[in-house]
């Protein structure tokens, strides 16, 4: 089995469906400019209320990418 070395970077998604839109929408990005993704972690969720009523989601991530190289 190989060894791995991870890369942690902090992101934040936001939608105004949901969490799991917002987690959906920062890691589609993401992977639009990064490579190896291979795991996330939601840290903290949060929201923007707006007349009595959520506005939008906000979703912290944890995304761990996959250095290259020997293994």
């Amino acid at each position: 089995m190989s060894n791995h070395v991870y890369k942690q970077i902090d992101l934040v998604g936001s939608s105004t469906k949901s969490t799991d839109d917002a987690i959906s929408q920062a890691i589609a990005r993401a992977s639009e400019t990064l490579r190896n993704l291979d795991w996330f972690e939601v840290t903290e969720v949060r929201g923007h209320i707006k007349d009595g009523k959520v506005a939008y989601w906000q979703v912290g991530l944890k995304i761990g990418m996959r250095l290259e190289g020997n293994s």
